[in-house]
């Protein structure tokens, strides 16, 4: 989860005792929602000191950019830096095993039989629902990413110095491209690249033939190498254009947050967010590249437009190789080590249903 720069030194320069009283007052604001004052931390952090003593480590505590005080409240509420030296530094998730449902919270382990192998995309939209409704917030999931393995390639002549690529994957999806060559190839130059590369590079990844490429581009014919990076070029494009693998549940979830619900410029921006899906998509990439789950606190994700917005992540595997995410997007404001739980398990579940199709 990473402390980011600039909070690298604050652990050292809190004592034992700065940090018990932040670690009770982010509790208490996440379980009540409301400014927490000297005399609450007084009463409930365990420490014997006066409400005089708590007010000097609360200022040192402020200044240091940790919690914040509203204008309408003597209390104090934990700001995203607070909350990101919580999570990293004082909050303890036990994760559980599948097969763990005795020691599980009853909703999670209901929860644990509500997804069915039947259709994929079926399951990542019920994965998205059980995020939802456990969360009370939002809850995002990408379909598998589709195995980006060449079974076959063609090339068509269409005019001057215009190529149709044909893309054919193993499961039989097939991809078309039209795309614009440095000079023009008749039909039997396009055929014989076509029965080259398919005797060479099918089966590969785009990854592996743009290695490949690399490494044989000075070996390879010109007009087979321009023909093959094109190609890879195109496969790439259509990849990137996934955008529809993403499956959104709970937005309105987000209208009875108090922190934000009254702000309608933001949550339409976030509700663009969630509509057009590209941002919330390459977010969900760059998750899919951690290990373990991962958390966005306030504006450190730079895709969802709040300060008070928080992302849990965690990545999913299908065969032991990770092709897509999960997620919940709520309030800064939340349970952290129920949502890194509750993400978890819904990873792994999607994981295992998946695997056994």
């Amino acid at each position: 989860m990473g402390i980011p720069r600039g909070l690298n030194t604050i652990p050292a320069m809190l004592d034992d005792r700065a940090r018990i009283l932040l670690k009770t007052l982010v509790e208490r604001y996440i379980a009540d929602g409301t400014p927490v004052g000297s005399r609450t931390l007084s009463r409930t952090s365990g420490l014997d000191l006066s409400p005089a003593t708590i007010r000097n480590v609360m200022a040192d505590l402020e200044e240091l950019g940790l919690i914040a005080s509203p204008h309408t409240s003597s209390g104090r509420v934990p700001t995203a830096r607070g909350y990101r030296l919580f999570v990293d530094t004082m909050l303890t998730a036990r994760p559980y095993a599948l097969d763990d449902l005795a020691h599980m919270p009853p909703d999670v382990a209901a929860a644990s039989g509500a997804l069915h192998p039947d259709q994929p995309q079926r399951v990542i939209a019920q994965a998205a629902s059980l995020l939802s409704s456990l969360s009370h917030f939002v809850g995002v999931v990408t379909a598998p990413r589709k195995a980006s393995v060449f079974h076959h390639i063609e090339f068509l002549r269409l005019g001057e110095r215009r190529v149709l690529v044909i893309l054919v994957a193993p499961d039989g999806d097939v991809q078309n491209r039209v795309i614009f060559t440095a000079r023009d190839y008749t039909q039997g130059e396009l055929v014989e690249a076509t029965n080259f590369l398919n005797a060479h590079y099918a089966g590969l990844t785009i990854e592996e033939v743009r290695e490949r490429l690399k490494r044989e581009i000075d070996a390879l014919r010109g007009e087979i190498a321009a023909l093959m990076q094109a190609a890879v070029q195109a496969g790439s494009e259509v990849l990137a254009e996934a955008t529809d693998n993403v499956v959104v549940s709970g937005e309105r979830n987000l209208l009875t947050v108090q922190d934000f619900g009254n702000d309608m410029t933001s949550l339409r921006r976030l509700f663009d967010v969630f509509e057009q899906k590209t941002e919330l998509m390459r977010l969900l990439d760059v998750s899919s590249r951690a290990e373990g789950v991962r958390i966005y606190i306030g504006g450190e994700s730079h895709v969802v437009p709040f300060e008070e917005l928080s992302v849990v992540t965690a990545p999913y595997e299908v065969d032991g190789r990770i092709v897509g995410t999960v997620g919940v997007i709520g309030p800064t404001r939340m349970a952290y080590d129920r949502m890194i739980q509750i993400v978890d398990i819904t990873s792994r579940l999607v994981g295992n249903v998946l695997s056994a199709k």
